[in-house]
């Protein structure tokens, strides 16, 4: 890549501790280092827990699946929530999910009543837990920040918690082999009431929308869609889902790598969680240094190579220090590949959707890892540890290569501030579920502009039905071929504000594509009109009004 092209790579990018001059974001970011502390030494607690308490193989890395799972099926939920309501009171909800099922454990392993199932139960609560906090906390980032340095922000969450993976996972073995999971769970609770009571102090503003809140079902609609319109967002996510269904074998086997293969407890579990934390938190100090030197495709290639390494090494050694350090090469390219991916959507949506964009990319991803731990577990289980680790090798590099079909973009500074929409004046009165809502753009364009607008309009379709948007087509006039004329429209007429709402400062500057394209320089003309039926095809049509609306 050229210096040029590496300069504009980075322009958007704060520093990388930039953002730790915020006091609010820094206060947070400080406490949930303690807070990921305790995750950690709760994971470490049920994952050997379970490696002692069960001879399944699919069991144990049934643990890792078990958090994975909610945040696959309640993500989207979850960020269609963060989007209409107050996402720090979604964090609050989230994390003393995670406190209760701590707790609960803590109590169950006191009472010494704890069997596979209530681990694997309790374990899945946590994740629920996760889910509502995960795209609350990540999409509070650009309320709480300037938009240059949610690059530095995602980064410095990512250097934060595997900083304490460096650690956490030796001390919770400490812990456990010392003490027993109990105190672990014990220690965990206290650090989540931690977290809750940063929340509960700190307050960040957050712009209000003029508009009433989206009904849920409409909001996850209308962020399924917009994500659907969106080849960035999309190319992401389907990355994250490939990368997180094969390299999940790393995390999910090392229970039973430090069991059976190196024949240890639960400390040398613990140095090789330690060992996989100090690669993530190495390579994500040099994060910003990487990506002046790279592109973000080559990084993200580069990292699925890095994790099929790291399993291939796991196969074929019985030593900790070389299992440790081929761990450390699989931290590095996990914390490549998550943080890349996650600034890639989070740089790609509006700030309107940003919540459910981030939600979707989770829940696909998330899916991935749970399926992984169950399809590594069974080929583990069926055949042989190192036939696992050798088959998830294989796939990672299938998955390197799969940046030649779905290709990351360069991050790209894209102002997705709204533009500041003022309502039309109207000679009816309406209200908010008047409609279907129609709208006639008419253009005069010249017929050797013909080809160049065919381009823009191309692109006008894609913006404008990402915002709801509905029947959008093109038409040509029959007989003054000059005339075009763009045509779509809205269930009611609240969808009509929302859509002008959401449309952001970047795709105005389409406008000014078109507005140049328009012979006599002046502005294309716009008609406003409202859908009414007649006669024996009211009732009909009144039907398909209120189908096009769910």
């Amino acid at each position: 890549m050229s210096r040029v092209a590496r300069e504009d790579a980075t322009s958007a990018s704060s520093p990388t501790f930039a953002p730790l001059e915020n006091p609010t974001f820094r206060s947070i970011w400080l406490v949930t280092q303690v807070s990921s502390l305790g995750w950690l030494m709760q994971t470490v607690a049920v994952s050997w827990l379970m490696a002692t308490i069960s001879n399944s193989d699919v069991m144990v890395a049934l643990v890792q699946a078990s958090t994975t799972f909610p945040i696959f099926i309640l993500s989207i939920f979850a960020g269609a929530l963060a989007d209409n309501f107050s996402r720090r009171s979604l964090m609050f909800a989230g994390w003393s999910v995670i406190a209760l099922s701590s707790a609960m454990l803590a109590i169950l392993a006191g009472l010494g009543i704890l069997d596979p199932w209530t681990v694997l139960a309790f374990s899945c609560l946590a994740g629920v837990g996760a889910a509502f906090t995960d795209p609350a906390w990540h999409a509070s980032v650009g309320d709480i920040l300037r938009k240059r340095e949610v690059p530095a922000a995602v980064t410095l969450i990512s250097i934060g918690y595997n900083a304490v993976r460096s650690v956490g996972p030796a001390f919770g073995g400490i812990v456990v082999a010392s003490f027993g999971p109990l105190t672990a769970f014990v220690v965990a609770t206290l650090t989540y009431l931690a977290l809750l009571w940063t929340i509960g102090r700190r307050k960040w503003d957050v712009r209000a929308s003029p508009l009433p809140r989206e009904p849920l079902t409409t909001a996850i609609h209308d962020g399924a869609r917009f994500t659907a319109l969106s080849t960035e967002i999309k190319a992401a996510i389907a990355r994250g889902t490939l990368f997180g269904l094969t390299s999940i074998s790393i995390l999910a086997l090392l229970p039973l790598v430090a069991r059976d293969q190196l024949g240890g407890g639960p400390i040398a579990y613990g140095v090789l969680m330690a060992g996989f934390g100090t690669g993530a938190l190495g390579v994500g100090i040099c994060n910003n240094m990487l990506r002046r030197s790279l592109s973000q495709e080559r990084l993200t290639t580069l990292a699925s190579i890095a994790c099929a390494a790291c399993c291939l090494s796991l196969a074929f050694t019985s030593s900790v220090t070389v299992a440790a350090i081929a761990l450390a090469l699989g931290g590095a390219g996990w914390v490549v590949t998550w943080t890349g991916l996650d600034v890639s959507v989070q740089l790609s949506s509006p700030r309107w959707v940003v919540g459910r964009t981030l939600s979707i990319y989770y829940a696909l991803s998330s899916g991935g890892m749970t399926a992984g731990s169950w399809l590594w577990g069974t080929v583990a289980e069926n055949y042989s540890l190192a036939t696992a680790l050798e088959m998830s090798a294989a796939a990672l590099v299938v998955v390197a290569a799969s940046g030649l079909l779905l290709p990351i973009r360069q991050w790209q500074d894209a102002d997705h501030d709204p533009f500041g929409f003022e309502t039309p004046q109207l000679a009816l009165e309406l209200k908010p579920r008047s409609g279907p809502i129609v709208v006639k753009i008419e253009y005069a364009i010249a017929e050797t502009n013909v080809e160049a607008f065919l381009g823009w309009m191309q692109e006008r379709r894609r913006v404008q039905s990402r915002a709801g948007a509905r029947h959008w087509h093109l038409q040509r006039d029959l007989q003054d071929p000059s005339l075009w004329t763009e045509t779509f429209r809205t269930p009611t007429w609240m969808d009509y504000l929302r859509l002008n709402h959401r449309l952001t400062t970047a795709d105005q500057a389409l406008d000014r594509q078109l507005l140049e394209l328009n012979m006599g320089g002046t502005p294309p003309h716009a008609k406003l009109s409202i859908e009414r039926s007649t006669g024996a095809t009211r009732r009909r049509d009144q039907a398909t009004s209120f189908f096009s609306r769910l």
